[in-house]
């Protein structure tokens, strides 16, 4: 039987005592990791990368959340090496690393200063002139807007709520803000670390409770879509009632692509995510997505250089839900994956994929959707002969 360790015994370690094994999946490992980590996969140990491992030191093999690591740490020990796994995983290690960076106000204000300064500075052009473009080229705000901006606890999320914090700090105050964080169920780690990510980035949230995971639990069929759809609600009405007229979401340039792209291959039809919409449910309610300009690998950089961690999605059942990486594959997965191989052929795949809906040239269209009415070139053809 393998032995454990916690993630404070871990940091006693010396890198020349202790190898340390990710067994993730490489997107997971890819959205954070601990510094010196070696990644493999449980598979890749079962399928002969253990050639790889240090025999000489000790082997700590760590999962997202302490389980399946203790399996591959037993499967070490019966190949002859000396293994342990981590307690509570990834997340343990997330939840030390934060707790760390807000041990104390001073520890905390620092960091916090760090993560402004960068935005207006290394990631000025990459980020905060995206952002701000977004905003001016989409008409986003308005002058006595109330805007909640809603956290998930993602990157995203968080991103976008310091960026939202930061314009009303030093731009015009015409609006008002209010950081909306919903509590669908989360279980206690997650939902612990997104506070302590809150804290960390000195990001007032507004809570409330809901019982949405529960709602769908026992769902089949597209238990994510439905989900998302009745968190959606829920925001829009605590917004309201809050006295918002608009909540911001933190959907980013590869989430537009990635739906474009969704909409051509798996439903036969040219449409995208719009920067803003306007609510069919709540009247006079809008929806608004600042980061439509803004790529992904920038928000990673960003929140790679400031040692940030966060946690990829706080569903109560991340581990086996396919949109949040879960063992099935899901078609967002697949777009990125398309995507990450149309950006090795040419750097403006991407950007030619975003431009092609806001250049769409009706003259050369067979056919198109206007207000639930469909559309023919045929409606036009003989009179254009004629004219």
């Amino acid at each position: 039987m393998s032995g454990r360790i916690t993630v404070e015994e871990l940091e006693k370690k010396r890198p020349e005592e202790l190898q340390i094994i990710d067994i993730r999946k490489a997107e997971d490992f890819a959205r954070g990791a601990i510094e010196g980590a070696l990644h493999i996969p449980f598979e890749g140990l079962k399928g002969g990368r253990m050639e790889e491992l240090d025999a000489q030191k000790e082997i700590c093999v760590y999962c997202q959340v302490g389980e399946t690591s203790r399996e591959a740490a037993e499967f070490l020990e019966e190949n002859g090496f000396s293994a342990v796994d981590l307690e509570g995983g990834y997340r343990s290690y997330l939840r030390r690393r934060l707790s760390q960076m807000t041990a104390s106000a001073d520890r905390q204000r620092e960091c916090c200063e760090k993560i402004e300064k960068s935005l207006m500075k290394r990631f000025r052009k990459s980020i905060w002139s995206r952002f701000t473009k977004g905003l001016n080229d989409y008409e986003m705000i308005q002058d006595g807007d109330k805007i909640a901006v809603c956290i998930s606890g993602g990157k995203d999320s968080m991103l976008l709520a310091k960026l939202f914090q930061e314009l009303y700090r030093h731009g015009k105050r015409n609006f008002e803000l209010e950081f909306l964080c919903m509590n669908p169920g989360y279980n206690a780690e997650n939902w612990k670390i997104i506070q302590e990510n809150a804290k960390l980035l000195e990001i007032p949230l507004t809570v409330f409770e809901t019982d949405i995971f529960d709602s769908v639990a026992e769902v089949e069929k597209n238990p994510c879509y439905l989900c998302a759809r009745m968190r959606r609600g829920h925001l829009y009405s605590k917004a309201q009632e809050l006295g918002c007229n608009k909540i911001a979401l933190g959907h980013h340039f590869d989430d537009v692509i990635e739906t474009t792209l969704m909409g051509m291959l798996y439903s036969g039809k040219i449409e995208t995510m719009m920067p803003k919409l306007h609510s069919q449910n709540f009247a006079g309610m809008e929806l608004i997505r600042p980061l439509y300009l803004v790529k992904e690998e920038d928000i990673k950089a960003w929140r790679d250089s400031n040692g940030l961690q966060f946690i990829q999605c706080a569903c109560r059942f991340t581990e086996h839900c396919a949109s949040c990486g879960g063992e099935r594959g899901s078609k967002r997965e697949e777009m990125k994956e398309l995507v990450a191989q149309f950006r090795g052929i040419s750097e403006f795949i991407d950007k030619n994929i975003f431009n092609s809906v806001h250049h769409v040239n009706l003259d050369t269209v067979i056919g198109y959707k206007k207000d639930g009415v469909h559309h023919s070139f045929l409606e036009e053809y003989d009179r254009k002969k004629t004219s």
